[in-house]
């Protein structure tokens, strides 16, 4: 049997995303921002970035790993430089970070967003806009917001490449507001004749 997969416009570019199972009774489109490739991450950053603009963003954020991309190529066409980067892995120079508990619905397990405090200096009081690959559940994004406003950021503006069914606008609450996408997606259910069905709740 191919491989499934799953059409979706983000911007004005196509992706096939491939389906994969996740459990007994879901799966999900994967969009992989690592292999993208340049050209797509480049211009959907562009895009997002235009979404973004008349927010006045002083500073952009994304959770590790596959928002990095994406923030990247989104900081560079709103023409600013610095970005700052909230990770789910230990690395040494987050030995002291500021950290919010997270759930991921690709994760088995409670992860924590690490934040490195030599940047809380470039999001306190300052606007910032929260850029990821996908809003889901709206767990990564609600645990972003919890931390970046823990330590004095004005969270402006939230965007995405895609959103996935509708799970996250009660995750996120007031904040659903906020979320701009370039995209969406549903998840997938199983037919119970080998196939999948498209659930746009979640």
């Amino acid at each position: 049997m191919g491989e499934r997969t799953y059409s979706v416009d983000i911007g004005t570019q196509r992706l096939d995303l491939p389906v994969v199972s996740l459990n007994d009774h879901l799966a999900l489109a994967l969009l992989i921002t690592v292999d993208a490739g340049v050209e797509f991450m480049s211009r959907a950053g562009g895009e997002l970035a235009e979404i973004l603009r008349p927010y006045d963003v002083d500073i952009v954020a994304t959770v590790a790993t596959m928002g990095i991309p994406l923030v990247v190529e989104v900081t560079r066409h709103l023409g600013l430089d610095q970005y700052v980067v909230l990770h789910k892995t230990p690395k040494i120079h987050l030995a002291d970070a500021v950290s919010e508990p997270v759930r991921s619905i690709t994760t088995d397990a409670e992860q924590r967003l690490l934040f490195d405090r030599a940047r809380i200096k470039d999001v306190a009081a300052k606007r910032v806009a929260i850029v990821d690959d996908v809003i889901s559940t709206g767990a990564s994004t609600g645990a972003a917001l919890r931390l970046l406003r823990g330590v004095g950021a004005d969270i402006v503006i939230i965007g995405t490449l895609v959103t996935e069914a509708s799970l996250w606008r009660s995750a996120l609450g007031d904040d659903a507001r906020k979320v701009r996408a370039l995209g969406s997606i549903p998840v997938f259910r199983p037919d119970g004749a080998g196939g999948y069905v498209e659930d746009w709740v979640g």
